[in-house]
Parts: structure tokens; sequence; C-alpha cells
């Protein structure tokens, strides 16, 4: 095939992935439509896909393939870029929250509110995280704010406040990667590139309501073989996604349990009672030849059409939150007979409210050689549509770290939404920092902080940009993600300094002083005893006992973060340690949010440090 011309730029091959069948689509934009060239269709010799998402990747390409193939020779194209679909079935929905400290006196700006909503994006991705240890990749299709606060006051918008706390709650949607990377590796199988992704319901609306349209409050519900996708508008967007648990294959089981037939004939019995009203033929798995008549079908398959148009209604309701205007069937199993009736009956609407998707693929599409007003074609067509019109972001080319980036939503799109979109967290782009360590040393509460971060480096086209920045269409992205700040960790001997004489027992047991200490450690020291004090039985170690001033003890003169500080003799004639000055600081030890660096004379001490007249403290936040 060696003869075959090169795909141009402006022809666009689509594969629609189902759960049945393979459908390829080429098509060409011309102005405002786009001309379908030709349509190839192949149904999966056995069940490589569940519920819309791929099971046998070498069946799935296999299949991608031969299709493929078959355009190509009839077009005397070579067909390389190729536009999908992922299966809206797979989106998962998680409420978020997130809440930044903010710094006093200054009014919020965009990159705020940016980190600020990548958070609350990260958090409901982490809540979607249900496998232990196991963290699945999810990838951002869009989000929306539920609520902002600010110091708890609900606001609908924080650009150009002032606070100390901002708040976000967000509804996020998004795709387990596994989804996404089992199409991507079933394409690359079968020698195609992916140019562009989308989602199914996105595409079908594309195909079967345009945008002109979407003022009207309208659902599509997109029936296929495991499951029915549904896609609301109205007010001139999209407005929600949901999904039915039942489908065609409903209706397919129960027919083969009244027949006795096999899957494949049960498949051929639902697809002919569209035809004419004479008795359908079939042989049963006895081998006996048997006839049924479409009325008698009918009645055999109510239950299971009455519970689909049902689950059709309770999702478009609950989603919609109202009856909508109106509703379009597509997919192959909007043609089942009597289920037009049905939706509109559960629905409690006129039944001309309910209508068979096709009719308005016109508006974007058209074609002088194949019938396109067939409800199956809702999907593939709407993948052809969207990338042709560039209706979708993913219509276009961006660059992430060299390979190209999966892009799910239209609108505008800043870096922050690709890297979410790319399987990047909050982590990454702004980084972590450490887990602090606190302890109780003698009943004072410390708390020792893990490291700062280092931020991820964000560029676009060579210059340093910033998570709210606007891409697009041909920018080259580079990101590398930010380094987590190591945890803090002490030793007892690190905690307690080079100079401690005596024992220390932690959380009431005697450890060497190279023992790791662990979060919420209880930290007891007992120094060397003072000559006259009480000893503990016959041991050289005992707990300080109090004491009269010795006469003539003096104060200790120490310099303190460069002021001269006088310290009266403790009654018991103790020595002064490092810990001793930390009520002399204007640090709130309660509420650390950074590290502390204890220095002596220019070196960094332990808190059971002992002081000496004239040393030079500094007691500082690093």
């Amino acid at each position: 095939m060696s003869d075959l011309k090169e795909q141009e730029k402006d022809l666009v091959f689509a594969l629609d992935i189902g759960t049945r069948s393979v459908v390829g689509v080429v098509g060409k934009t011309m102005g405002d439509r786009v001309k379908i060239l030709d349509v190839e269709m192949a149904e999966h010799s056995k069940r490589s896909m569940l519920d819309g998402q791929i099971d046998d990747i070498q069946q799935v390409s296999a299949l991608a393939r031969s299709v493929t193939e078959r355009l190509q020779s009839r077009l005397g194209i070579r067909l390389e870029r190729v536009c999908v679909a992922a299966a809206g079935r797979a989106l998962r929905t998680q409420m978020g929250t997130f809440s930044l400290d903010l710094p006093e006196e200054q009014s919020i700006d965009a990159e705020q509110i940016s980190r600020l909503e990548t958070g609350a994006v990260s958090a409901a991705e982490e809540a979607l995280q249900t496998d232990g240890d196991i963290r699945r990749q999810m990838l951002l299709v869009g989000y929306t704010v539920a609520q902002y606060r600010l110091d708890h006051y609900p606001l609908s918008n924080l650009q150009f406040h002032s606070g100390s706390k901002a708040e976000a709650d967000v509804v996020a949607t998004f795709l387990p990667g596994e989804v996404v990377e089992s199409l991507y590796a079933a394409m690359r199988a079968a020698d195609l590139q992916v140019a562009s992704m989308t989602l199914e319901p996105i595409a079908a609306m594309n195909a079967a309501i345009p945008a002109e349209l979407r003022l009207l409050n309208l659902a599509l519900v997109d029936i296929g073989a495991g499951t029915t996708d549904i896609a609301l508008c109205k007010e001139g967007s999209v407005s929600g996604y949901t999904m039915a648990t039942v489908a065609g294959d409903e209706i397919t089981e129960t027919i083969m349990r009244a027949y006795l037939v096999d899957f494949k004939t049960a498949e051929q019995i639902k697809r002919s009672m569209g035809g004419p009203e004479e008795p359908i033929r079939y042989r049963n798995i006895l081998g006996q030849e048997e006839r049924v008549s479409v009325s008698d079908l009918v009645q055999i398959i109510q239950e299971p059409l009455d519970h689909l148009a049902g689950a059709i209604a309770q999702q478009i309701r609950e989603t919609n939150g109202a009856l909508p205007s109106a509703v379009f069937l597509a997919g192959g199993g909007s043609k089942l007979l009597g289920l037009q009736e049905k939706v509109a009956e559960k629905l409690e609407m006129p039944a001309n409210r309910v209508a068979i998707a096709g009719n308005n693929f016109a508006m974007s599409a058209f074609s002088d050689t194949v019938e396109l007003e067939r409800p199956e074609y809702a999907t593939p067509l709407g993948i052809v549509i969207s990338a042709g019109l560039g209706l979708l972001n993913d219509s276009y080319m961006v660059s992430l770290n060299g390979q190209p980036a999966k892009l799910f939503r239209n609108g505008v799109l800043t870096l922050r939404d690709i890297l979410l979109m790319n399987g990047y967290n909050y982590g990454d782009m702004m980084g972590r920092t450490g887990k602090s360590l606190s302890l109780t040393v003698d009943g004072r509460h410390l708390v020792f902080r893990g490291e700062p971060a280092i931020p991820g480096v964000l560029q676009i086209n060579g210059e340093d940009a910033m998570l709210s920045a606007v891409v697009h269409a041909g920018d080259q992205i580079s990101f590398v993600p930010a380094r987590h700040g190591t945890a803090a960790s002490r030793t007892l001997g690190e905690l307690l300094g080079a100079g401690f004489c005596g024992k220390a027992l932690v959380n009431n047991e005697e450890v060497p002083l190279d023992t790791p200490l662990d979060q919420g450690d209880v930290i007891l020291t007992f120094r060397q005893a003072v000559p006259g004090a009480p000893q503990s039985g016959g041991g050289a170690v005992a707990p300080t006992a109090p004491r009269p001033v010795s006469k003539g003890a003096r104060e200790l003169q120490v310099i303190l973060n460069d002021a001269p500080l006088s310290l009266p003799p403790k009654e018991n004639g103790a020595p002064y340690y490092l810990m001793d000055l930390l009520e002399y600081t204007d640090i709130d030890f309660d509420h650390l949010q950074r590290p502390v660096c204890l220095e002596v004379n220019g070196k960094e001490e332990g808190f059971q440090h002992e002081l000496r007249s004239q040393d030079v403290v500094r007691i500082r936040l690093l």
C-alpha cells in the first residue's frame, strides 16, 4: 500500500471504540461543516470491552487496524493520526476543599486563587484514592467552584479581597488514568498516533445538539451496549453528565433466556424488531429452527425496557433538577421498539418531546455517499465534528515535556488545568513541607518543622510562567515537579545537645542517645546529681532536688538575639540551659510555622546545652 497518499492536515480520522463495535469515520473540514467521506464499522468477535473500558488491548487494536485498513483501501489515503473519545461511564466526580493562609494586608490575586483551586481539586482526587497504598492516576476533566470563603465568610469572588484565610470547595470530575492509557496503548498497537481525545458524551452532544441549540434545556441519552451516557445542556453550555448502569445488553440477555439462544443470535433478533412485521427466524442452542412475532417479542422485553426507561428518567431528573425541554435518544439502543414512548411516560412529558437523534447532524456534517441520520453515528460523527471544527481544545496540540498533552475540556485553559489533566496534583506543583516532629520535653511542648519544599519549575516556550498563565495552541510546556521537603527528625542526643550529662527517659523508658524520636514522644531528663543532693538507690544519676540559693550566687549574663539579658540565680542553684531562654523570645512555640534555629556562640546547639556567662545566644525562625 505504498501508493497511498499522505493524510492531509484538514483530514480528520475518528475511531469510536465501543463495547460492541468499532466505528471509523473520515471527514474533511469544509467551512463551518465537515464533509464525511467514508464510514466503516466492525463488531468485536468476543467481549474485549467491558462497559466501555478496554479489557483486551490486542483484540481492540486488531479490530481498529482492520477498520483503518478498509478505509485506507477505499480512500487511497494512509491514515496515521486518529481522534478518539474516552467512555463517559468511567467518569468520577468528587467534592474537594482546600484552604490557604494569606499574607496580611495584601489583596488576593489570580495566582493565589489558582493555587487555592488547585489544592481543592487535588483534595478531591485524594478522596477518590480508595485502594490503600495503591494510588490510581486520575486525570482532571473539569471542575466547578461550589463556594469560596474568606475568613469563613462566603464570597462568590475572592480577587482583590484581603483577609487571613481563604477556602474553596470544588466539584471535580476525573477520568481514571488506566482508561486513557489503555485507549492510547490500543491505538499505538494499531500503528496510530492519537491526535486528540475527548469524552464520548461531549462528542455525541456536539453532533446531536449543536451549540446554537444549547440555550434550551436539552438532554442527550446515548444508549450503548453496557451503559447509558447522559449529557445535559442549558443556557448555552453543557451543564452536566451522568450515566445509567443499564443499557442494550439487558434487553439482549432477556431474549437469550426467553428463546434459548446465544448472545450473538439474541442481538440479531433484537435488531430485527424494527424491520417488517413478518416473524423473525432464528436457531436456538438445541439446533431447532424457530420463529417469533414482533408483537410477542415486544411483550417479552417489556420488563427490561421499562427498567431502562425508568433508569434514564431518574438520572435526568436527578442531574437536571427539573424536566428538560426535550430529550434526544442516540446510540444503537435508541432504536429499541417502544423505548421513546417509555422514556416520555417515565418523565411525564409529551411523547413528541422525546426524539431519535440524527435530525441535527446536518447542521455540522454532510455527505454525498453516506447516510448520516443514524443515531448510532452520534459519537463517531461527534468526534470528527469536535476535532474538525475546533469545538474542543483537544483539537489542537500542546506539548508537555516533549509529549502531546492530554486535553479534555473546551474554553480557556491555564497551565494549572493542563497539569491536572495530565495526572499532576497540587503537591507536584507547589511541593509539600516535610512533616513536623512534635515532642514534649520536661513538660514543654516543642515542634520541629520539616524542611520547606523546593517549588516546581514551569515554563511556556522557554519562559518562566505561573500556574494561572493561559496556554495557546502550539505552546511548548516544560514542567519539573516540586521536590517535597524532608520530614523533621531528631535523635535523643541531637535534641539534648552534645553537652548533656545525665540520663533521659523517652515515654518512661531509658533509651540510648542515638534513638530516633517519633511524633508525640514525651522526654524527661535527669542530670548528674549536685553534690549534697539526695541520691536514688545508690545510682550516680537523680532528679535535681531544690535547695536554697548558694551564698554569693551571681546572675548569669548572656546576649540573647543581640540584646543583653540578666538571669537571676535559680533557687536550687542549678545551671541555666538553652531551653530556659525560649520564654524570653517573642516566638510562639505552640503555633510554629517554620523551623527554629538555636545557636550559642555561632554554633548550633541542642535545648539541653548548659549556658555560661557572656554566651552569645540566637533563637530565631528559619
